[in-house]
C-alpha cells in the first residue's frame, strides 16, 4: 500500500456524501494514517481550506512559498466553528466554493459544489485506526464533466500529489503539536 492509498474495503465503502453525486463519472479515494486519535486530528481538518488555515504542505515545500501561501502550523480556535450551510472558498477558481452539507465532529465532513454543469462532493472521514492513531479517508466525486479522460488522468495526478503533500504536512503538524 502506498503512502495515500486506501484499502480495497475503503474504496468499496459507501460514504456520507456519495448520494450527492450518485452518477459520478470519476471517484478518487485517498487515505492515510495520522499518529494521533481522531479528536486531535479533527481540528486540523476542520480548519483546512483557502482563506482558512490553508493547505498543509510539509515544511520542505513551504519554505519555497511566500509566507501568505503557507498553511497554519497551529490549531486556530476561530476556525473551529463550521456548520452545515457554511460556504468555504476553494482553489478551483476565483469564484469556486464548497458548501458544508455534513459536519459531524470528530468523524465526518462533507463538502458539495456545483460549478457550471459539474457537481462535486468531497468527503473527509476520520476513524480510529488504533487507540492513538487516526485513519483519514478522503473521497472526491465529480459528474457533469465533458472530458472524463482528462479528469481521470490529470485530476488523479494532481489529487494524488496534493493529498500526499497534505498527509505529510498534516503529520508534521500533529507531531509538532503533541510535542508542545
Amino acid at each position: 500500500m502506498s503512502f495515500i492509498s486506501p484499502s480495497s474495503a475503503e474504496v468499496r465503502a459507501t460514504l456520507p456524501g456519495d448520494d450527492l453525486v450518485p452518477d459520478a463519472q470519476v471517484t478518487m479515494d485517498r487515505a492515510f494514517d495520522l499518529p494521533v486519535p481522531p479528536r486531535l486530528a479533527w481540528p486540523w481538518l476542520s480548519q483546512l481550506g483557502k482563506n482558512r488555515a490553508g493547505w498543509y504542505f510539509p515544511h520542505w515545500i513551504e519554505r519555497f512559498l511566500p509566507p501568505g501561501g503557507r498553511g497554519l502550523r497551529h490549531v486556530d480556535p476561530a476556525l473551529q466553528h463550521l456548520a452545515v450551510g457554511d460556504v468555504v472558498d476553494d482553489w478551483g477558481g476565483a469564484d469556486a466554493t464548497f458548501e458544508i452539507v455534513v459536519h459531524e465532529p470528530p468523524s465526518t465532513l462533507v463538502h458539495w459544489s456545483r460549478r457550471g454543469d459539474a457537481r462535486i462532493s468531497w468527503t473527509i472521514v476520520v476513524s480510529s485506526a488504533t487507540g492513538e492513531t487516526s485513519r483519514v479517508h478522503l473521497r472526491f466525486r465529480i459528474a457533469g464533466v465533458r472530458r472524463v479522460w482528462l479528469v481521470r488522468t490529470g485530476g488523479e495526478l494532481i489529487d494524488g500529489l496534493t493529498v500526499a503533500s497534505l498527509a505529510a504536512g498534516l503529520r508534521e503538524r500533529v507531531v509538532e503539536a503533541r510535542c508542545v
